[in-house]
């Protein structure tokens, strides 16, 4: 059976992944819990979007997920911005895997 979600990762070069997942999951903690999942941390929102974010060293990896309909690359570019937005001072760049 075919997955129904879309999904795009990615990854941030940093040396803080987790305070960066962490200040983009609180930044939308009206959207939904974030929880901890296989070392990542999740959060699902009501509209069934998905962020991952999991820190390893020297890097942020980044996994989003719409629902099929929804526009990945949309929301993938929203994720992006967020973090740039957030990291500006460390001039943080997510580049996504095709």
């Amino acid at each position: 059976m075919e997955d129904p979600m879309k999904t795009v990762t990615g990854t941030m070069s940093t040396l803080r992944p987790e305070r960066y997942a962490k200040q983009l999951l609180s930044h939308w903690s009206q959207r939904g819990e974030a929880v901890e999942e296989d070392g990542a941390l999740v959060q699902r929102w009501e509209g069934g979007q998905v962020i991952r974010l999991r820190a390893v060293e020297g890097a942020l990896e980044v996994e989003v997920s719409v629902p099929e309909g929804d526009d990945s690359a949309r929301f993938a570019q929203v994720v992006k911005e967020h973090l740039e937005r957030f990291g500006q001072r460390d001039e943080l760049d997510v580049v996504w895997h095709v």
